[in-house]
């Protein structure tokens, strides 16, 4: 009678497992299933309302070109400056320019005395005078040799010593101007006979005094830089570009030129030089460009930003309005048709304007939504929390 109870039991035991074992599967499949659902979906359609306001571009290739954004300054055009010095040792008598002061070609900037200048004048007296007395000589020859009085040889000593005295004048008369004595006070020294006190400094061009280092009273050398007269209607803006993105700045590219002390204002230009040579301190490279400053509000040493635009290349570019975000990654959605929208991850370059360079995630051809893309995103959301 015991063998068969045991028997049923065990067969009981058996079942319950069986059931238990049943039970649990159904279990850990509808768990799973709810984790499925959680899931955030990549493609949600949208119905025909919601999807009019939805614009859809096709992807192509477009010509971009970046803009480098470097540090500037403005200077002063360098091929219009000149150094004005003395021509001579000596004192400075007087000082007639100021500082910011237009001067035309001529204008006296000072005066210098000097004993070497004196020296000079007295040998062009000499030699001036004793080419006047040769030439009287010379004629009074003429006369004499056609009236039989004297031979041709004396003529001829009389011509040669006319010769000698007028190369001595003349070599007396560029020394004068060597030391700043120019025609017309030569024409003076010769009328008057006497000694010039001293010379003028003058400007050998026009522009505007932006430098003066001399005072009445001081003795300066013909190695002493005096005066900076520069002409400002143009300038240049210098600007200094990074060692490793300087292979792609050239001459003739498109600048512009912002400057903050002057309210932001944006000045175009073109690169007319690019320079040889790598600043060792700065690891930079200078650029120049020529900038017109007929108003004169641009001044030499002001601050410039410079925005140098590169070489357009033909990349994929995507619109800023396309792109939304979501956990530090960038997304586009792609139009699957049938008002239906899938989600794309896409790797995307620093903004250029508005538009983003795309590394990745997509190819030509396809379409994305360029407008409505954060309306899309927020559907998805809803669906999600669903």
């Amino acid at each position: 009678m015991k063998f068969p109870i045991r028997i049923n039991f065990c067969v009981l035991i058996i079942v319950f497992l069986t059931v238990a074992c049943s039970n649990g599967a159904d279990n850990d499949g509808s768990e799973q299933s709810d984790i499925n659902e959680l899931e955030t979906p990549d493609t949600i359609t949208l119905s025909p309302e919601m999807a009019k306001g939805i614009q859809v571009e096709e992807l192509d290739l477009s010509s971009l070109a970046d803009k480098i954004q470097v540090p500037s300054q403005i200077k002063v055009d360098e091929q219009k400056l000149i150094r004005v010095g003395a021509n001579v040792t000596g004192r400075i008598v007087e000082v007639t320019a100021k500082l910011g002061d237009n001067v035309d070609a001529g204008t006296t900037l000072a005066s210098i005395s000097s004993p070497e200048l004196t020296k000079a004048q007295l040998a062009y007296l000499r030699a001036h005078s004793l080419t006047v007395l040769n030439e009287r000589a010379a004629k009074r020859a003429r006369l004499l040799l056609d009236a039989d009085v004297i031979g041709t040889a004396e003529l001829q000593r009389r011509q040669a010593e006319l010769q000698v005295s007028r190369a001595e004048l003349s070599a007396a008369e560029d020394q004068l101007r060597l030391l700043g004595v120019y025609k017309s006070a030569v024409n003076d020294l010769v009328k008057r006979g006497q000694i010039l006190p001293s010379v003028a400094i003058t400007a050998s061009k026009s522009g505007t005094v932006i430098g003066r280092n001399v005072v009445a009273g001081q003795v300066v050398q013909p190695s002493d830089q005096l005066f900076k007269i520069a002409d400002l209607s143009t300038v240049w803006a210098v600007g200094d570009v990074p060692e490793h993105i300087a292979t792609n700045v050239e001459v003739d590219q498109h600048v512009e030129i912002q400057v903050p002390a002057l309210g932001n204002v944006t000045l175009d230009g073109v690169i007319v030089y690019v320079s040889d040579t790598v600043n060792p301190l700065t690891r930079t490279v200078m650029v120049r460009t020529v900038v017109d400053n007929a108003d004169r509000k641009l001044k030499p040493s002001m601050l410039t930003s410079m925005r140098i635009t590169e070489t357009p290349q033909e990349q994929l570019v995507i619109p800023e309005s396309a792109i939304v975000r979501e956990a530090n990654e960038d997304y586009v959605y792609l139009d699957e048709g049938n008002y239906t929208y899938r989600r794309v991850p896409v790797d995307l370059a620093p903004e250029i304007g508005n538009l983003r360079p795309l590394i990745s995630g997509l190819s030509v051809g396809q379409h994305i939504v360029v407008d409505g893309a954060f309306d899309i995103d927020n559907e998805r959301r809803l669906v999600e929390l669903e």
